[in-house]
């Protein structure tokens, strides 16, 4: 760093000479974030993201510690391993996991969908014509059985044995 030998203050080009402290400790957290979310992923679904074979192990042993403490060291560890990494390689990861993160999101919402269209069959009969009309190919003396059987079902209170066929059904059929 050059000094202003007058005063003795560094000049302005030596001040900007990269990220500040604060700036550090941001990316560093949003690392350790980064990597917290890697943990919770499954075994299968961390296999599928392009990253270092030691971070996929250090990842891999998050859920075998149980003490609290032990736990906080260890993110802060994945952390500091994340640091290596460049911005490329953490662009990459982070697209992968949105990825992952996405199909997950869209099979839930299909899933929610498929729910509400089973409770619309249950308790209204023109839901039922309707999807007479939209898939004519359908078994509809076993759909209609189904959902006489869910209704009484719940009626009395028993298992909703009918409720889940029903599901199942409709999940079958790609609706």
């Amino acid at each position: 760093m050059h000094v202003n030998e007058k005063n003795r203050t560094p000049k302005k080009e030596d001040l900007n000479e990269g990220p500040s402290k604060s700036e550090l400790k941001r990316q560093m957290t949003e690392r350790q974030k980064l990597a917290e979310v890697l943990a919770a992923l499954s075994s299968d679904a961390l296999k599928t993201i392009p990253m270092d074979e030691a971070i996929k192990v250090a990842i891999g042993e998050t859920n075998k510690i149980k003490s609290f403490e032990a736990i906080r060291r260890h993110k802060q560890y994945l952390g500091k391993l994340m640091r290596f990494l460049d911005e490329t390689e953490l662009d990459t990861i982070q697209r992968r996991l949105d990825a992952i993160q996405g199909v997950s999101k869209a099979e839930t919402a299909k899933l929610h969908f498929l729910e509400s269209y089973r409770d619309r069959l249950i308790a209204d009969d023109a839901t039922f014509t309707k999807m007479i009309e939209q898939y004519p190919d359908m078994d509809i003396q076993n759909m209609r059985t189904l959902i006489r059987n869910a209704r009484r079902e719940k009626e009395l209170n028993k298992p909703p044995k009918a409720y889940r066929e029903i599901f199942r059904v409709l999940k079958e059929m790609g609706l």
